[in-house]
């Protein structure tokens, strides 16, 4: 498979930013998949090469985008346990344990959710969504545990990224947080982006400098000076539940990172947060797919003993 170069034309916009452009025009390829594009000079912005992401596209303009043939993929296929919760020709729903990292970064090549699917699945998954994260439509943290969807076609892949952006797949995630909430439930809306003192971590704020993020929680159960709640993703940004949490003043109990250091009495390994159930339209059928993932045993001992408690 060679290179595959598109000729596309500005024919009927407001000026808009290049990567913002191509993302609505080439709907095969997420936003993020484009700026790396135009970071490794494969864009270019009426005959000249453009690196610069936020450059302005006007009506007329013509832009050469070059999409490179996929290079062998070199990840090592491992057999790691995955515990399904649905799968078929199409598709695998895992429920992701903690400390399973999602897909390869530098430092970090193995032992990987990528590497145990890429066993499970064998060489059905080679090049769909990327070199090194083949399959892949959306993530969890580290620590994070629960429901993932992972692709085995183009098709799949493509559908389930529009379904994420489209917000017609619903996440929602149980969590447990310290303090009691005011009321049952409400909305956190606020930007995210790289918080300015701590490169490793995200924070809210100001919207230009960050990314729109929505999340919705509603109170599950009360537990004394902890409470049970469930969040339902409308947007997907790095942490988004984790910082949504702290900055309305309840952060996850465990979340290290932006929460406090605390003796629960339970060995947690991370973030009390799991992504409990998982609602997609099946990218081939069009029927409704649900997962739902059962809790991680160091959850609910989490649960008995703050039950214990009250």
């Amino acid at each position: 498979m060679a290179d595959q170069t598109l000729e596309l034309t500005v024919e009927h916009a407001d000026p808009e930013r290049l990567d913002r452009w191509l993302t609505a025009h080439v709907k095969a390829l997420s936003r993020n998949r484009i700026q790396k594009l135009i970071d490794w000079e494969y864009v270019h912005l009426n005959g000249q090469c453009c690196t610069n992401k936020k450059a302005t596209v006007q009506v007329g303009d013509r832009i050469q985008l070059t999409i490179p043939e996929p290079k062998p993929l070199e990840l090592t296929p491992e057999a790691i346990p995955l515990e399904i919760l649905y799968e078929d020709q199409h598709l695998i729903i895992i429920n992701k344990p903690a400390g399973l990292v999602v897909h390869p970064a530098p430092g970090n090549m193995n032992g990987t959710l990528v590497n145990a699917v890429l066993a499970h699945c064998g060489d059905q998954l080679l090049g769909i969504g990327g070199v090194q994260r083949p399959g892949i439509v959306h993530r969890l943290d580290k620590d994070t545990t629960g429901a993932i969807v992972v692709a085995k076609t183009d098709l799949a892949h493509s559908d389930l990224q529009a379904q994420m952006k489209a917000k017609t797949a619903r996440r929602e995630y149980l969590g447990v947080v310290y303090g009691a909430p005011k009321t049952e439930t409400g909305t956190i809306d606020a930007p995210l982006g790289r918080h300015p003192a701590d490169r490793k971590k995200n924070a809210v704020v100001p919207l230009e400098k960050g990314r729109h993020a929505v999340t919705h929680w509603q109170v599950e159960e009360r537990l004394g000076n902890f409470s049970l709640l469930r969040f339902r993703l409308e947007t997907g940004r790095t942490h988004q539940i984790r910082v949504h949490s702290a900055h309305g003043g309840h952060p996850i109990v465990g979340d290290l990172t932006y929460g406090p250091k605390r003796d629960m009495g339970v060995n947690l390994p991370g973030q009390a947060l799991h992504a409990q159930r998982l609602e997609l339209r099946h990218p081939a059928s069009g029927e409704p797919v649900v997962a739902i993932a059962p809790l991680p045993d160091h959850f609910t001992k989490l649960l008995a003993v703050l039950r214990s408690r009250t």
